[in-house]
């Protein structure tokens, strides 16, 4: 196991080597995803594995465990989300080799000089959990946009009962 994430690799070397890698780092060195976040504090850590299935596919496990600073569409305050990210991507060396992964495994599609930036892998596979729409679980809509509840209804009573006319109608 590897502590420190290298900049670039042989990603056909580190499946033959059947390499791992885990550490941290701090969400800040992701500049797309900080883009996203309403914050960048925060630290990654990350489990990388390189190796084969059963099948002969060369992948890579990628978990990753972060706390994203994101601002509640429902509130619009700033909350913290903790993500975690586990998913299995099967290495290919052009877009026909995708038909034979198994299900499950996304593509990872490796340039021709078999060169990996780890880094970018991670920050996509966040950026394609984020939620679409954040939303706080903690937060309540204000009042004001909710309205009474219909308890609060009842108990004011029906004096203002549009019918009330229809009423005092009939009984005439």
């Amino acid at each position: 196991m590897s502590v420190t994430l290298p900049e670039s690799v042989d990603a056909w070397r580190m499946v033959s080597a059947r390499r791992s890698f885990q550490g941290e780092f701090p969400v800040v060195a992701m500049k797309r995803l900080g883009e996203a976040l309403a914050g960048t504090e925060g630290t990654a850590h990350y489990e990388l594995d390189f190796g084969r299935d059963e099948f002969g596919t060369a992948y890579l496990d990628v978990r990753v465990q972060v706390p994203v600073t994101l601002t509640c569409q429902r509130s619009l305050e700033p909350f913290v989300l903790p993500m975690t990210v586990d998913s299995r991507l099967g290495l290919i060396r052009s877009e026909r080799d995708e038909a034979a992964l198994p299900p499950n495994v996304e593509p990872l599609l490796i340039a021709d000089d078999s060169k990996l930036n780890l880094l970018e892998v991670i920050e996509d596979e966040l950026l394609l959990a984020l939620p679409l729409v954040p939303v706080n679980p903690d937060s309540t809509l204000p009042e004001d946009v909710v309205g009474p509840t219909p308890e609060e209804v009842s108990s004011e009573g029906r004096s203002d009962n549009p019918f009330a006319v229809l009423r005092e109608l009939k009984k005439n």
